[in-house]
Order: structure tokens, then sequence, then C-alpha cells
């Protein structure tokens, strides 16, 4: 079964370039023109990722990114926001909100396709990673995609979950940013280490007390912690 991808724009010639390239690349499309209607088709057809363009009419791309993090329903859907070259708080702006990736336009539709297979990938982990991670009352399950602290589910993305589990298994080694954009971002080119950042500040605000296991090492990046 083809996984499906919602786009979301409000310009039918972006829509329409980007849906081809998505379907090519054996991905089943569905598409919505404002924030209203991605809001609908997204608690509707509970896509396997979302491609987001912030300007939209009536409310904007951030606003949709926020309340769909808020719902339960959605908020582990990921979601690549696309956003206007000179537009960096924007950028800032929908990683806090909670968006896994960005990409600015104009873009490439192979770089955007790229993205989107490995976002899709990192959601089912590899066979080696297969494994149940225990940290007092921290519990990284592994094989199904869960992590939970003091017996209580903790809400992560794809991308916080494998921010959180790249870590919990280099436990004690430092990581540094371009590190973890490579292992957990998956990228070879240079790209704004604030990203790894704003991930972490959102992770730790999402494990609240279990945060102690995350250590910053200033001017280097950061590493797991057995307390």
């Amino acid at each position: 079964m083809k996984q499906k991808i919602l786009v979301v724009d409000d310009e039918p010639e972006a829509v329409e370039l980007v849906e081809f390239n998505l379907k090519q690349a054996g991905y089943d499309v569905a598409t919505a023109a404002d924030g209203a209607e991605a809001l609908k088709r997204t608690r509707t057809l509970l896509p396997s990722l979302i491609v987001l363009d912030v300007m939209l009419p009536e409310m904007d791309g951030l606003e949709v990114c926020k309340m769909l993090r808020r719902d339960p329903a959605t908020a582990a859907i990921p979601i690549i926001m696309l956003t206007a070259k000179a537009a960096e708080i924007d950028r800032v702006l929908g990683l806090e909100l909670g968006a896994d990736d960005y990409l600015t336009k104009p873009f490439s539709p192979r770089e955007l396709v790229l993205r989107v297979r490995k976002l899709l990938s990192r959601g089912r982990g590899k066979p080696e990673e297969a494994e149940c991670l225990t940290f007092g009352d921290l519990l990284i399950d592994v094989p199904r995609h869960l992590v939970s602290w003091r017996g209580r589910k903790v809400d992560l993305t794809a991308t916080e979950f494998k921010l959180l589990t790249v870590l919990a298994q280099r436990r004690g080694r430092v990581q540094s940013r371009d590190h973890l954009l490579r292992d957990v971002w998956e990228y070879n080119t240079l790209v704004d280490t604030r990203t790894v950042d704003t991930h972490m500040r959102r992770l730790r605000e999402k494990l609240g007390p279990a945060s102690k296991f995350l250590d910053t090492v200033r001017g280097v990046g950061y590493r797991f912690v057995e307390n």
C-alpha cells in the first residue's frame, strides 16, 4: 500500500510540481489549498507525512503545525515546512512549533523527495536498533517507537525519537551538532546547526524531569548521561 503525502500550498503551480514528483517517487498524494482544509484533510486521511507551506491564506502554516502537534491523533505525523528563502524567523518558528524539517523556496523537487524518504524511513528504524533502553524510570522502546517516563507515555515526533535514541545508544559519548545532523537528519551538506538546538530544546520540554539525562557540552554538542 502506497504511503500518502498531504501537500498544502495555495499556489497551484507549486502543488502540481510537488504532486508530480512525489507520485513519480511512488507516493499517493492528497492536496489542500489553505490551513483549514489542511487540518480537515489531515484528521480524515491521517497521512504518512505533510508538506506544509508557511504562507497560506487565513490560517498560516505555523498555526496549522501548532494545532496538529496539539492533537494526539496527528501529533506524530512528520511535517516538512516550506518557507520563503529570506524568512529565517519562519524557519526557526516552524521547528519550535514541531516541524521535523524545512526547505526554503525555491527548492529542488529531487531534494524534497529525498527529505520525504528520509523522514518516512526514520519512523521505521533499523533491525540492529531493535532494543529497549531503560534508565531508571525512563523507557525507550525502539521497536515500538515508544518513550515513557514513570509509566506515562511521552509523545515525540519521529525526529525527536531518533534524536533521543541516538544519544541514548551512545550514552556517555559527546555527540557534536554536525554528527547529529549527519546521523539523525542524514544531512551530508552544510545545514544550520541551530536545527539541532531547536529540536533538543523541544525534546527537553517534552521529557520534563527525564530531561536530566540530556547534557549540554558547551561549544561542542550533547550527550546522554546516566544519573
